[in-house]
């Protein structure tokens, strides 16, 4: 991101739009993912339109593992980079 702000105002906004697209891509991929993993572990009959006591005890359980699981993985991602960005200053 540190690059981002050598370039010209009009270009910075433009790599900021993309940015914020990509994001709103990937909010949408993880929430459409979680949905489909859910239902498809937890909604096993179509006998009424609401989902009975299991189903929904289910998919909450579902839901916040896969969460907790999400957030697992982006700070471990995080503490990869800050790693791989401490050693690239390191080794200059």
């Amino acid at each position: 991101m540190e690059g981002v702000q050598n370039l010209p105002p009009h270009q910075q906004q433009q790599f900021m739009k993309e940015m914020e697209n990509m994001q709103l891509k990937d909010s949408l991929s993880m929430y459409n993912n979680l949905v489909e993993r859910c239902f498809d572990s937890c909604v096993t009959s179509f006998r009424s339109k609401a989902l009975d006591k299991y189903e929904i005890s289910c998919t909450d359980n579902c839901a916040s593992r896969y969460i907790k699981m999400t957030q697992r993985v982006g700070l471990r991602f995080a503490e990869h980079q800050a790693l791989q960005q401490k050693r690239a200053v390191e080794g200059k």
